[in-house]
């Protein structure tokens, strides 16, 4: 199944976490990507949307290859198996994961500047990404989650490859996805259009939320 595009794959994915009943449920998106897919799941489930800004760290050489992700909060996740396999030194990955933190921190700056975080704890925080690749970004983000006192951290996405799933299944509380073919190759070959998200409409989504 390809979806015609994020909106369409948020309306799904909502309706497939909806049936789980989450307990005082807060969805945290992954801009920029994951933020109209998190928009329509907020909306059917009737709750706060907010995002988590996580950036990808990838190989100098391959950059869509991640080989770990950083997060607001300082926090950094290596994926060992990717580095290993492609030679990277830790110097490195230092030089890269600094990079997308200098990135992440202008990012968070935007979209706090329209919008206040909202506190997990308490919450079942459903973490929304757009697809899942190696899930560097989702085991990034339910650190986050989890070192803020979240009640409960779940993760749900559109399509991700099934030894992803199996992996995310062992990390977070409640796991749900739509497509989870064994035959991955990359998230947007799940989309009809899988058009760049710009900021702006990131923040449009955000306020929109709010309202």
């Amino acid at each position: 199944m390809r979806f015609a595009d994020r909106r369409e794959a948020g309306v799904s994915l909502g309706q497939a976490v909806a049936v789980h009943h989450p307990p005082e449920p807060l969805v945290a998106a992954l801009p920029r990507g994951g933020v109209p897919v998190g928009f329509e799941v907020a909306k059917t489930l009737g709750c706060e949307l907010d995002v988590l800004v996580v950036r990808k760290v990838g190989v100098p050489f391959h950059p869509e290859l991640a080989m770990g992700a950083v997060a607001e909060g300082d926090v950094v996740i290596r994926n060992d198996e990717i580095i290993d396999r492609v030679g990277i030194d830790d110097d490195t990955f230092d030089a890269r994961a600094e990079s997308e933190k200098s990135e992440l921190e202008s990012r968070l700056a935007r979209y706090r500047e329209a919008v206040p975080a909202i506190d997990p704890a308490g919450h079942t925080v459903i973490v929304v990404d757009d697809g899942l690749a190696t899930g560097s970004t989702a085991l990034a983000a339910m650190k986050v989650l989890r070192a803020r006192d979240a009640l409960g951290v779940w993760l749900a996405v559109p399509v991700a490859p099934a030894d992803s799933v199996s992996v995310m299944e062992g990390v977070a509380d409640r796991v749900i996805v739509i497509e989870h073919p064994r035959r991955f190759m990359a998230v947007g070959a799940w989309y009809r259009d899988f058009s760049p998200i710009p900021d702006a409409e990131v923040v449009e989504l955000l306020r929109r939320s709010r309202n």
